[in-house]
């Protein structure tokens, strides 16, 4: 009686699951694309966008105000460091240096006369005084001898021998006195002319140095060598030292700035490589260095200025350029990539699911965490093993234990 019971129950039972077992197995079947999780080795790539500035820029302006009387060179020229770039309206500044010129000559001869020997009247006059009372003295002198020489023959008395000695003393100290006299004046007279005629010499010079830098500010020249990539001013308008003329660049160097976000900036250090990619569709990667990592963050955008230094670019690369620069910051061995496709991530975080079908062809719904993107994959940290098949188009909000029907696989 008890086993009767029994197989009625277990009758029961499988008449009431039986139909929704088989209706499962019979559900729908969902058409999917699909993907493998691969497994590789890949270096560790930051991206992040960058603008391309020259290495240097310069606003050529003038330094002082005049009309612009002749433009030598214009907008996407190249020129060499101290060309002629533009000549202001220079004629009265011509005029003022040869004055100038002319005043220095003249100074300059007045000095070399007053060196030598050009000397007021009173020291001429001094000069005549010494040539009188040296006659004088060479005629006492005379006198003296042949008196002497008549004494000893005793011609003459004592007295007139004395009176000549007498004579000829005053005539000494009148001719020592004069030559004394002239000495002092021609030191201290000559002396102060020459001083005078230097400062007029300095004076002079002083102001040809000045014409000579004013008519040089009319002269614009190139500071370095580049490209003129801007041109303000035209022949005819006004040149003055607020307004520039052109925009020189030198790009024989550049510099990707990059803004790099505040938590992957410990991952880039100078002297790493680096790559531009310009936004122009088609462009190859330029190769370059880290120059300069920023030791202060953006407050507002929460990022670090790295600079990406490009040694001899393509002259195709032009400043301003906007792109983004990857960075090679490591190497990730055995790592699983698999197809951005594939991915459903939480917004704003690195995690997410995936829908890897098994041997049965069932989808199963699971949870993986992601790292950074390669290319058009992306890696996968933890949730996933190499070689698993992936849904990647056809899977979205697909319920877990779905049966699918593999479409072509896409193999990325």
């Amino acid at each position: 009686m008890k086993l009767s019971l029994l197989l009625l129950l277990i009758a029961l039972l499988t008449a009431c699951g039986g139909p929704k077992a088989d209706e499962a197995a019979k559900g729908p079947t969902v058409t999917v694309k699909t993907g493998l999780a691969e497994g590789t080795s890949v270096e560790l790539e930051l991206r992040a966008p960058a603008t391309i500035f020259p290495r240097e820029q310069a606003n050529i302006t003038p330094r002082v105000t005049g009309v612009i009387r002749e433009l030598k060179v214009g907008k996407g020229d190249m020129v060499a460091a101290g060309a002629l770039l533009a000549v202001l309206e220079n004629r009265d500044l011509t005029s003022l240096r040869d004055e100038a010129q002319a005043m220095l000559a003249d100074a300059q001869a007045n000095l070399d006369k007053t060196r030598k020997g050009t000397l007021p009247t009173d020291i001429e006059r001094a000069r005549g005084q010494v040539e009188t009372t040296r006659a004088i003295l060479n005629q006492a002198q005379k006198v003296y001898d042949r008196r002497k020489s008549l004494f000893e023959q005793g011609a003459i008395p004592n007295r007139d021998l004395l009176l000549s000695e007498t004579e000829l003393s005053t005539a000494k100290t009148n001719s020592e006195v004069a030559t004394r006299s002239l000495q002092l004046l021609e030191q201290q007279s000559q002396g102060q002319d020459i001083r005078i005629a230097e400062s007029r010499v300095e004076q002079a010079k002083s102001r040809l140095t000045t014409v000579t830098a004013q008519l040089q500010y009319a002269e614009l020249r190139a500071p370095f060598t580049g490209a003129i990539t801007e041109q303000f001013q035209y022949a005819g308008d006004l040149g003055q030292p607020s307004a520039p003329i052109f925009t020189l660049v030198d790009l024989s160097v550049v510099s990707a700035r990059a803004q790099v976000p505040e938590v992957d900036a410990a991952r880039v250090r100078i002297g790493q490589a680096c790559k531009f990619s310009s936004g122009d569709n088609g462009s190859e990667s330029i190769s370059g260095r880290v120059s300069v990592v920023n030791r202060a963050v953006d407050a507002q955008r929460r990022t670090v200025e790295v600079w990406c230094e490009i040694n001899k670019p393509p002259s195709s690369l032009r400043a301003s350029s906007f792109g983004s620069v990857s960075f090679q910051t490591g190497l990730l061995r055995e790592t699983v990539l698999v197809p951005v496709a594939a991915l459903q991530l939480e917004e704003g975080t690195r995690r997410g699911t995936v829908l890897v079908v098994d041997s049965g062809n069932i989808a199963h719904r699971r949870e993986v965490e992601v790292g950074d993107l390669i290319g058009e994959k992306r890696v996968v940290l933890s949730g996933l093993k190499a070689g698993e098949k992936l849904v990647t188009e056809g899977g979205y909000e697909l319920p877990d234990g779905t049966k699918v029907a593999l479409g072509t696989e896409q193999h990325q």
